[in-house]
This record gives structure tokens, sequence and C-alpha cells, in this order.
């Protein structure tokens, strides 16, 4: 009944798609260029042969896409491979960071007659969709013509749990497209198990197989140049609520350490004037990477606003606060720095990786903080003790590299479902 309620309102609201798109572009969460995507028209041709699938939604899945589509590719040279996403950022993401084989357009917007269009035009042989997303009118269009369908890395949080459990025939027949649903965490499987998922693949974080984000040489060169024997910490991927945080937090290390400086990496690059109008209004000098500055020692902040870059700054602080976890959005990714061996700090809100924080806690290898004074106080303690980061940032390392054989047995799992020999398009 939810299904069928479900589908009539999206056929019944199409007149106001693109006005909704519009108003989304307007605010620049969509590319106007590009809105013909969003209503399922492609904006190039089908190539020839096998053909998979593989999306997210944001910037949060693409790793884990990135880690996949890479070993796809590897193993089928042939092969084609279509990359959706619904974000903007995403997609700038994908497509700087894309391998040869692949490409990106925008996932379309949640309506069949979108959907049909869209699957009419790229014929998929195989269908990968990656962490949480579930798009009703998509997963049915998928499934009424037997595309084999697949989802990896699966997230579910307690809260959503809750939610789903008040609709589980809907979340059954939801998901009921996929032949095989792999969870990122023990949790996450038993969650799904409890609301009716009986095709349940390998446990674990796809993430955990990353190859630690790349840094530039000679960038890499030139920024520890310019930090030489500074006291450095880092507040990555940040949001609203976030900074004035960090910043008060930073203001009380500089009565202990003057010459201390906060590498702050905003989630959203172009948030980097926001953020320097933040330090303005606590008297803190800041420089921004996006105009192509490198910290001088006048300089308490370098506000790192350049997307792509998080490797460069992770191999050069010690220790790194992740955003996305003093706010309720959950959390953000924690492997990155554990396995390029950063002593990790986080928020409270980590639901969205929480199995990854509990192993990093139990590891001793990352400490919560709920406030600037917290934060603070166990910044300063911790680079004042560089014996004491360093271990806990190897206890990081250790543990990212014990969950690094998730790739291969989720390839192993999904090769029933994958194309082999010629395309069914």
């Amino acid at each position: 009944m939810i299904a069928w309620f479900y589908r009539v309102l999206t056929v019944l609201a199409g007149p106001l798609v693109p006005l909704l798109l519009k108003r989304r572009a307007r605010r620049g969460k969509e590319v106007p260029e590009r809105r013909r995507e969003r209503l399922g028209r492609a904006a190039r041709p089908r190539p020839a042969g096998r053909l998979i699938w593989v999306h997210g939604a944001s910037v949060g899945e693409t790793l884990s896409m990135l880690i996949l589509i890479e070993a796809l590719l590897t193993r089928d040279r042939a092969l084609s491979v279509l990359v959706t996403t619904q974000t903007v950022t995403a997609a700038r993401l994908m497509v700087e960071r894309l391998p040869e084989g692949a490409f990106h357009q925008f996932v379309p917007v949640d309506r069949p007659a979108y959907a049909r269009r869209f699957l009419d035009h790229w014929r998929p042989d195989a269908v990968l969709w990656v962490e949480s997303e579930l798009w009703p009118n998509l997963l049915d269009a998928i499934g009424r013509r037997g595309i084999p369908a697949a989802l990896v890395n699966a997230r579910m949080s307690a809260r959503s749990a809750r939610r789903w459990r008040r609709a589980a025939g809907f979340f059954r027949h939801v998901t009921g497209t996929f032949a095989l649903v792999q969870p990122s965490g023990r949790e996450t499987a038993d969650r799904l198990a409890s609301l009716g998922v009986t095709r349940l693949g390998p446990v674990g974080n796809l993430k955990f197989a990353a190859v630690p984000p790349a840094a530039e040489p000679e960038a890499l060169a030139a920024l520890r140049a310019a930090l030489g024997e500074r006291p450095v910490w880092l507040a990555a991927s940040t949001h609203p609520g976030e900074e004035e945080v960090c910043l008060e937090a930073h203001r009380r290390l500089l009565a202990a350490l003057p010459d201390a400086l906060l590498i702050l990496v905003p989630r959203h690059p172009e948030r980097g004037a926001a953020v320097a109008a933040l330090c303005e209004a606590r008297d803190l000098t800041a420089t921004r990477r996006h105009l192509g500055t490198l910290p001088g020692l006048g300089q308490a902040v370098y506000i790192a606003d350049t997307l792509g870059e998080l490797g460069l700054f992770f191999r050069v602080a010690p220790l790194a606060f992740i955003g996305g976890s003093l706010v309720e959005i959950g959390g953000h990714n924690p492997i990155e720095p554990a396995l390029l061996g950063c002593a990790i700090l986080t928020g409270p809100h980590v639901a969205n990786f929480q199995e990854v924080y509990a192993g990093l806690m139990e590891e001793r290898a990352a400490l919560t903080v709920d406030s600037a004074e917290a934060m603070g106080e166990t910044v300063a303690r911790l680079l004042a003790a560089p014996d004491e980061t360093a271990a806990m940032a190897g206890r990081a390392r250790q543990a990212a590299e014990r969950q690094r054989g998730i790739l291969d047995r989720l390839l192993a799992a999904l090769a029933p479902l994958l194309p082999r020999g010629g395309s069914a398009a």
C-alpha cells in the first residue's frame, strides 16, 4: 500500500520537478546545464559492451565507490562503469577522480517516467548501490527488468532502523530488488536482519580497503617547509557550529602554545570565506589555501578551502578532529586519517561510523570531545606529549589495516551478479 501511494504521489508531482530543480540550482545544489540528467535524459551515448551502474548519493559514498570501481575495472578491462551521484560536490569529485573506463551522470529524480527513460538508455548489465540511499521507483524499475542488483557497504543507524520498523513491509519491498546486501558492520547486519533482509553478504566497511588519499609531493614539501617545527593540529570536514568550537579550542590552546597552528578544512570548500569571517571575529589571524597562500608564522589558522587535498593535511598533522560529529550529522570517515597515522578526536555524534569509532575507541586510538574546553585541553595535552600521540596514531593505523580484506570478500560475493563475456544490452 505504501509503495503504491508513493508511486502515485511521485507521478502527480511531475509538473513540480522542473520548478524544484530550478530552485535548487539557484541555491547551488544543482548544475543548471546538467538538469536534464535529473529528468533521466542522458548527456552522452551508452558505450558498447558490458556496463555496470554504480550509485551513491553524496561525498560520503564517493570513497567507497572509487575503491569498488577501480577493482571492477582492474578485473575487466572491457567494462564500462556508469557512476551516478545526487550532490554537486560529489559530482565534482567524481569527475576529477574517476579512472579511465568510468564516467559520471546525475541520478534521475525518483519518478517512474524518469527511471524508465534512464534505464532505457543505459541498459546496465548490473547495478551496485552504495551505503544507504534507497529510491523506490528506481529500484522497482530495476527489479521489473530483472537486472542483477546489490547494495554494498550498507549502513543503517539505530534511528533509521526504528523508523523503518514502522514500515517494515515497505522496507522489504524496496530492498527486495537487491540480490545481495553487504553490511558495513555487525550492528548494521543485525538491524537489516531484524527488518527481514536475508540475502546478507560479508560484513565489513569497504572504506577500510581504500588506498590512503594521495598528496602531491611538491605541495607536501612546500607545506612542511612552511610549517617548520610549529605545533599543528587538524580539524577536518567541519560543518557550521563546529568551526566555532574548534576556533575557541584553538584560542585556548594559544595561551599555552602561542605558535600553534590549526589547519581547518570545511566540509564544503565554498564556505572558506565564512570561516575566515569567524576567525576575524575572534581575532585569530588566518589565511586561505584557496587564495594560493601557505601558512606563515603570523597566522594562527590555515583555512584549507580546497577540494581533494585531505591526504596532504593528514600527512602533516599528528592529530585530527573529524567533523560532522559535534553537530548531528552523524560523523565523517575516520579511516583515512587512521591509515595515515593520525591520532583521532571526534565529537559524540558518530552514527554514520559508529562501529568504526567503537573499534578505534577500544584500541585507544581515538578520543571523544564534546566542547571547546574539552577539545582545547585534549589537543594541548597531546601536542605536549608527542610520544603518546604517536602511539595513539600507531594504534589507529593498526586497527584500520586489520580490516582491509573486505574488498576481496565482497568481490567474491558479487561475482555471480556481475556480467561475464557478452553484454546483456
